[in-house]
């Protein structure tokens, strides 16, 4: 079959440099790799700040797709295209824009320094900011696909009997598309945790302050290769962990 060659080839491009990374991991030395000072400094605040920043998506990321999805006005359009732009953004774009937004001397972060003495880059607080802004729009189209598949006659019907707007949400739209909204949070959550181009633009590389997993590889492949290894097999468990999390939703698709 023609079809087969390409696709064998394609499959064999796509797990060689997996299967490269697993052959030549340090399996013996990996406990005392895993438990060193800086890689532990880089884990912890990776998990930290991909947590934090997917709460800051679930509560702004929710409402914007309740907005999407059940909402009608002009420019609709306009401003999903503009929501996602981050999915195909380059993320060190990103990094710049969030600097020329929120620096110093950005648009509005010289008024956060000016009146509240707020700096958000180079700050562990900019790193969450960071893997906000490129992960916040996985969720987003999560939960409005999520949204839009749902019956609105559930809200329609508790409209009737006397639900608020937000009433109507809470109780019943928000438990039917709750797995949509779980699934969107994990994407978003496995996409904070592999950030790096804007977060090493905006927030930097400073260890135990800014240096998340991705950038602490970066920074060990020149100096420890065992370690960059040993956190690269920290991030590929979390990734086979997400498709692991969301099998039902893909991996079982026909």
């Amino acid at each position: 079959m023609p079809l087969l060659l390409p696709a064998l080839v394609g499959i064999l491009f796509l797990l060689l440099p997996l299967l490269a990374l697993l052959i030549r991991a340090p399996w013996r030395d990996l406990p005392d790799q895993l438990t060193s000072a800086q890689v532990w400094q880089a884990l912890r605040l990776s998990l930290l700040s991909a947590t934090a920043a997917t709460a800051l998506s679930l509560v702004l990321g929710v409402p914007l797709a309740w907005l999407l999805a059940r909402t009608d006005f002009p420019g609709r359009g306009l401003l999903r295209a503009l929501v996602t732009l981050p999915l195909v953004l380059p993320p060190v774009v990103g990094g710049v824009a969030l600097l020329l937004a929120l620096g110093r001397n950005g648009v509005v972060g010289q008024w956060l320094d000016a009146w509240f003495g707020i700096t958000l880059p180079f700050t562990t607080t900019g790193v969450v900011l960071a893997e906000t802004f490129v992960a916040m729009p996985f969720l987003v189209i999560s939960v409005e696909g999520t949204l839009r598949a749902a019956d609105p006659r559930y809200e329609e019907a508790a409209a009737t009997l006397g639900a608020s707007r937000f009433t109507a949400f809470r109780r019943v739209t928000l438990p039917l598309i709750a797995p949509g909204v779980l699934a969107g949070a994990v994407l978003a959550w496995a996409r904070a945790l592999g950030e790096f181009g804007a977060t090493i633009t905006f927030a930097g590389n400073f260890p135990g302050r800014t240096q998340t997993m991705p950038l602490a590889v970066y920074l060990a492949l020149q100096n420890d290769p065992a370690a960059a290894i040993a956190l690269s097999l920290v991030l590929l468990a979390v990734s086979v962990a997400v498709l692991a999390a969301l099998r039902d939703r893909w991996l079982t698709a026909s």
